[in-house]
């Protein structure tokens, strides 16, 4: 009985340790991350309207694009962002 104990915590320890979490905890989804990030990227809150993203976009864009002292690859991160947050919008208000 006290192997199978054991072996039930080591179980539950490789689990952990393989995929980050516990067995009982839920799994957040890669989308929702992403959205997050996005979010927290442009600096706006998650009932933000087209018209608060484009602006947000905008001012991020005028911070990191190359002609200012940013790179391509943090437009490309700005883009992808407004993108996936317009994406999010319900249909009727894009």
């Amino acid at each position: 009985m006290m192997r199978l104990i054991v072996l039930a915590g080591l179980g539950l320890l490789a689990f952990r340790w393989i995929t980050g979490r516990w067995p009982w905890q839920p799994k957040v989804s890669t989308r929702n991350q992403a959205i997050f990030r996005a979010r927290r990227l442009l600096g706006v809150e998650a009932g933000a309207n087209r018209a608060e993203i484009m602006a947000a976009h905008k001012r991020l864009i005028a911070v990191v694009h190359p002609d200012r002292g940013g790179s391509s690859d943090q437009v490309h991160e700005a883009n992808a962002a407004r993108d996936l947050l317009l994406d999010e919008l319900p249909r009727e208000v894009r």
